[in-house]
């Protein structure tokens, strides 16, 4: 009997359970802190897949845990907790799993299903706002933490004149703020039978509710992100269908219960900014997406004038992504899931695309841009990367990468073997507004240590200008922010 291959460096730095980290000063191992780094940087991940011997479905589906790093003074401090989420204190008092999830059906007999709602994770993104950090999940309200401590405050239904978040109405891990009026934008897709409704909001900067509106969608899709774009908001709606009523049974979870279609195309949905009404409805190539980058319109974006938008995300063939994503939660891969840059050119008038091409055929996730661009026009992308040589279909993204449109030209930074980052994260020099670092919690598999690096953004290439060491292990997570000191 041949022996089992090993397993690869990656997989120590997803599987966890990880531990809680008290506020704790970080030391540089390299380089120096920039003293025009001032803010705090918030990472979400799923740091906990297991309980009670007992492993979850999906990488989706791991509590949630936040963690903070703050930048003052050329110094810096880390602090590491889980999100207190009614599920996650359910299952640590019984020791064991309790509830469905996005990739598993509640354990037990059928009925539990019935009884128990899906666990909110509250593992894939936050938003920082002036007295709160929300930590949000795909299907639910957002959970509200203290800024400093990371306590869990509880769930927060962001009511405001517009009132608030009811039964069903979930709020998405993929909000956008308006770099000018600090608005947030966002949606979430609500089920409450054979045909969901796409739910979108406009919320004041500190998150109250200034405006909600609902639109029918075409059976059950799955939406995870969208775009914001001028005065406009993009949603490219893949050909994935969800069997709902095996889910409302509790017959399949989500995630088993979703199809490719690819017959039905890429539906493109194009709303107003300010009223949330419907402009336009296009359709193209079938793909899918789970993350843009950005979107814009205007002259310097397309060089075609007010008239078209641009949209860059990463591509992928088919939907074979979520099952690379469900094999990640055990620790080895073997279904390739290759995505890369993408370029969309359209008229947002009628929905119809005029050019889609691909920018860079590099394997890339997590494409980002300085938040003071978001919806304008661009010139630099930030991504996750495989670096050269990398099998991405094996390995986790192991280098960060800048496309840079003005010049057509992509710069990889290999971050050196078994070393693997998390979504880089912009940021602006609060002494100097021109200058921008690039921030990533890395993960070293073969140590099982993470270190913060940070890069000057327009130079990737020179290496980190610094690198923090951890006191502990955080897991690979999804997304952050950056919250600069006012």
């Amino acid at each position: 009997m041949s022996p089992a291959p090993e397993r690869p460096l990656w997989s120590g730095c997803v599987t966890g359970p990880a531990r809680e980290i008290a506020t704790t000063p970080l030391q540089a191992g390299q380089g120096s802190l920039p003293g025009g780094l001032r803010g705090t940087l918030y990472r979400n991940g799923p740091a906990r897949l297991e309980r009670g011997g007992r492993h979850v479905g999906h990488w989706f589906d791991g509590d949630g845990a936040v963690l903070a790093v703050r930048f003052a003074d050329g110094a810096a401090e880390a602090t590491y907790r889980y999100v207190q989420t009614q599920g996650y204190r359910d299952e640590a008092e019984q020791g064991r799993l309790l509830y469905g999830n996005y990739g598993m059906t509640a354990p037990g007999p059928v009925w539990n299903h019935l009884r128990r709602p899906l666990k909110n994770a509250a593992n894939t993104s936050v938003i920082a706002l002036e007295e709160r950090l929300l930590a949000l999940w795909e299907g639910g309200k957002p959970h509200a933490l203290d800024l400093k401590t990371l306590a869990t405050l509880g769930e927060a239904d962001l009511a405001g004149p517009a009132g608030r978040l009811e039964g069903g109405e979930v709020f998405s891990a993929h909000p956008k703020r308006d770099p000018d009026s600090g608005q947030i934008y966002n949606f979430g897709v609500e089920i409450p039978g054979r045909n969901a409704r796409l739910l979108l909001y406009r919320c004041e900067p500190a998150g109250r509710l200034l405006a909600k509106r609902a639109h029918a969608l075409d059976g059950v899709p799955f939406i995870h992100d969208w775009v914001m774009a001028g005065r406009y908001l993009v949603f490219l709606v893949p050909p994935v269908r969800i069997g709902v009523l095996k889910v409302l049974a509790g017959l399949k979870s989500y995630s088993e219960a979703m199809a490719w279609r690819p017959e039905l195309g890429t539906q493109i949905l194009v709303f107003d900014r300010d009223t949330l009404g419907l402009v336009a409805r296009g359709e193209t190539e079938p793909f899918f997406q789970w993350h843009f980058g950005n979107g814009a319109a205007g002259d310097m974006a397309t060089g075609r004038g007010d008239g078209w938008l641009v949209l860059d995300f990463a591509r992928y063939p088919d939907f074979a992504t979520n099952e690379h994503l469900r094999e990640v939660a055990h620790g080895r891969t073997t279904t390739a899931a290759r995505g890369t840059l993408w370029r969309m050119t359209l008229d947002p008038a009628t929905g119809r695309v005029e050019e889609l091409a691909e920018m860079s055929a590099q394997s890339v996730e997590f494409p980002m841009v300085t938040p003071g661009d978001l919806g304008r026009p661009w010139q630099r992308t930030y991504m996750a990367a495989h670096g050269t040589g990398t099998d991405s279909t094996r390995e986790r993204y192991d280098a960060l990468a800048c496309f840079d449109h003005a010049a057509d030209r992509l710069t990889v930074a290999e971050l050196g073997e078994g070393r693997y980052p998390s979504e880089p994260i912009v940021v602006e020099d609060a002494d100097d507004p021109a200058r921008r670092w690039l921030i990533s919690v890395v993960c070293d598999g073969k140590a099982l240590q993470s270190e913060v690096w940070v890069f000057p953004a327009d130079a990737l290439d020179d290496g980190p200008a610094c690198v923090l060491g951890l006191p502990d292990l955080v897991p690979l997570g999804f997304h952050g922010c950056w919250r600069p000191i006012a």
